[in-house]
């Protein structure tokens, strides 16, 4: 089953875990759980920015502005 760039930035997702190079989501209508991986090293994700239960929206950084 695939996943239309659309419907992945249309869902609100539920914060599952945190930890300082990943966080786990969960999608509220879909339930589908997707894992982001932080590319910065020198920047950890905390649980005090992402704690558990809050809900977040992922957006689309194709859309924002160029340079």
């Amino acid at each position: 089953m695939k996943t239309t760039k659309g419907e992945l930035f249309d869902e609100k997702y539920r914060v599952v875990a945190v930890e300082s190079q990943s966080l786990t989501i969960r999608g509220v209508r879909s339930g589908k759980v997707l894992k982001i991986v932080n590319p910065d090293p020198n920047t950890p994700l905390t649980p005090d920015e992402y704690p558990p239960g809050r809900l977040i929206k992922l957006s689309d950084p194709s859309m924002a502005p160029g340079n």
